[in-house]
């Protein structure tokens, strides 16, 4: 997976804040920061269920603000 930024009139500061962006919109640090200590396989369980509440929660407070 590549992240590609153009630099528009030699603006790396602008450059540098939109790679920022991509990256953690990704999620690619932090599946690196995941991936260099082991998990083990019960935290992994809980942590994923710990995310899925959370996404869940995220979900259904979108979904009544906008009906």
């Amino acid at each position: 997976m590549a992240i590609e930024v153009i630099v528009k009139d030699n603006n790396i500061e602008q450059a540098l804040r939109v790679f920022k962006r991509k990256v953690l919109k990704s999620g690619l640090l932090r599946e690196y920061r995941a991936k260099q200590v082991y998990e083990k396989p019960s935290a992994k369980r809980r942590r994923k269920k710990k995310e899925g509440i959370a996404n869940y929660k995220r979900q259904k407070r979108l979904r009544e603000r906008y009906l």
